[in-house]
């Protein structure tokens, strides 16, 4: 019988917040990409930052 599935947003062991800078930091240079790479940058740095809010009790 196979166990649960695996935990979507995994814990992080760091610091949450380095993550916001770092997701946050993805949009920099969104003005130099081609407008139909904007949605992949926007999903990426959505997930990071979900992630960062799912360990907000971190903070």
């Amino acid at each position: 019988m196979p166990g649960p599935p695996p935990d979507q947003f995994a814990q992080q062991d760091t610091d949450p917040r380095a993550g916001i800078d770092e997701a946050v930091a993805g949009l920099d240079d969104l003005a130099a990409l081609l407008l139909s790479e904007h949605v992949d940058r926007f999903e990426a740095v959505h997930t990071e930052l979900t992630v960062a809010l799912s360990t907000i009790d971190k903070v």
